[in-house]
């Protein structure tokens, strides 16, 4: 953060300039230019950034300006954030949903995690090249009013993850001993805890997330050791799974959710280390971010399937009774209130998993236009705790349903916004590229970014090829259903980012020829 501000009202002639002159100054005193902007709360906000509050929203970090020097905090944060509650639920689903083995869900959870975090571990490694969070990054593929289009649809994801991942908080939390937390409580305070460190900001968001895997993953040893106690039984699935073709298309279809598990934080991947400097080599980025997505993410979605392998009666109606949660606390019962201690902190662990969403939800906010730019980054992040805290409210019996189709989908977008902002950089805006790299100073003036027309016409097709191969409960895309049995296959993701890899290059391609941008 940069030095505690004092406010002076001359600050407010300089934000009130020219749109590239306030964009400069903003970069480099953006607690100067929020105050100046507001008026007689000009000395309260001062005071609020003087005090922690992290004032820095989309606006590029210079290099000056880049005082973290930490990449292995792209492991730990990445760790802390994905070996927590809400990844257990996904292995469940291999079970519970898609009737796969134990060996046939944890086969698909390695391939396609695989996958999915050299996805987003690659969308990672532009932080600190460009400075820029990842919304604004799109800009440069698929110019300003594309990258609002990926705004909008980021908002959803996070809210969507968030909503999730307060729901089964709030359901650990309310089976810690039944009867006596109403759920609703439950998900409130758990979005409460979400909101606080967001609302200070980057700083606090990386000390937080630096430590809390400790206390995760030594949970989830005892799950994996407690479940053992209880009799894991890896064939128990074998007499229910589907063969053939149908196997196939469960295997693809519960893929596309393990996929969307790793790239739903692509989208947000460089928000967290672009104030590294830009000299951070890219591979270490890659490796760092890759890892500390897949370790944690298969071990727990495994965990998850080889927690419905358990056949002792008592587990089998806990689920039935309490999805998840109640499993869980069925696991973790024979310890009596030890257990219970551990079920509270295993339900606080969401808040690692939220912290993103939520911090990021703001930052997507702010980059759908000057007008939302201006408003301070915590305004947003407060309305996105009020939003996904009363869906998860409205939403909270009806949790499995709203994960499995939430992910589905999500996998679908993300492939293509990954294909595409991959094929701008490597094709395009690589060294002796057509473009030659990135003009970052260009990143908030409409006028000098790409028209956006080859993004936004290879995002249509990427949509086009999830219709077509997607495998929902409200639909089936026809070449899904050819792929598949009774109900068809997923391949929807696979499909956005063929359809995208294939018509954006050539697209992107004419556009510079026409418009030199």
């Amino acid at each position: 953060m940069s030095t505690p501000p004092d406010y002076y009202p001359e600050d407010k002639e300089k934000a009130l300039g020219s749109v590239e002159d306030d964009a400069v100054y903003a970069e480099a005193a953006p607690d100067r230019v929020i105050a100046s902007r507001f008026g007689v709360l000009g000395p309260l906000l001062a005071k609020l950034f003087a005090s922690g509050v992290e004032a820095r929203g989309i606006e590029r970090v210079p290099e000056d300006q880049r005082e973290s020097k930490n990449a292995w905090n792209n492991l730990l944060m990445w760790w802390s954030v994905n070996a927590v509650l809400t990844t257990i639920p996904i292995g469940v689903l291999a079970q519970s949903v898609f009737t796969l083995s134990f060996g046939n869900a944890v086969a698909t959870i390695i391939c396609f995690g695989a996958l999915g975090g050299v996805a987003t571990a690659f969308i990672a490694t532009l932080g600190p090249i460009t400075g820029l969070r990842t919304m604004i990054i799109t800009r440069f593929s698929s110019g300003y009013f594309g990258g609002t289009i990926y705004s909008v649809l980021n908002i959803l994801t996070q809210l969507g993850f968030s909503t999730t991942a307060v729901i089964l908080g709030g359901q650990t939390l309310a089976n810690i001993n039944p009867g006596t937390l109403p759920l609703v409580v439950g998900i409130i305070i758990i979005g409460v805890c979400c909101l606080v460190p967001c609302f200070i900001g980057y700083d606090m968001v990386h000390v937080y997330e630096r430590y809390a895997w400790m206390i995760t993953c030594v949970i989830m040893l005892f799950l994996w050791g407690l479940g053992g106690k209880a009799g894991y039984d890896i064939n128990a699935q074998k007499p229910f799974e589907d063969t053939g073709r149908a196997l196939s298309a469960d295997i693809l279809s519960f893929g596309g959710i393990v996929f969307g598990s790793f790239s739903g934080w692509a989208p947000v991947a460089a928000d967290y280390n672009c104030r590294l400097p830009a000299d951070t080599p890219p591979m270490r980025v890659f490796l760092l971010t890759f890892f500390g997505l897949f370790i944690p993410i298969c071990f727990v979605e495994i965990l998850g399937a080889a927690l419905m392998t358990i056949t002792d009666p008592a587990y089998i109606a806990a689920f039935a009774d309490g999805s998840t949660g109640g499993l869980i606390a069925q696991v973790l019962s024979p310890w009596g209130h030890f257990g219970q201690f551990i079920l509270v902190l295993l339900a606080l662990s969401v808040i690692a998993n939220n912290i993103p969403n939520t911090y990021s939800t703001g930052l997507s906010i702010q980059a759908l236009g000057r007008p939302f730019a201006i408003v301070p980054r915590f305004f947003w992040v407060f309305l996105a705790f009020v939003v996904y805290t009363v869906a998860g409210v409205a939403g909270r019996e009806h949790f499995s349903a709203i994960l499995s189709n939430f992910l589905s989908i999500l996998s679908y977008w993300t492939a293509f916004f990954i294909v595409i902002v991959a094929e701008e950089h490597f094709i395009f805006r690589r060294k002796n590229g057509p473009l030659g790299g990135y003009n970052l100073d260009d990143y908030d003036t409409p006028s000098k970014l790409p028209l956006g027309v080859a993004g936004i016409l290879a995002w249509c097709f990427g949509v086009t090829g999830a219709v077509v191969g997607m495998s929902e409960v409200w639909y089936t895309g026809p070449l899904g259903k050819m792929a598949g049995a009774t109900y068809g296959a997923d391949l929807g993701f696979e499909l956005a980012a063929a359809f995208s890899a294939v018509t954006y290059p050539p697209l992107r391609a004419l556009e510079i020829k026409l418009t030199g941008r």
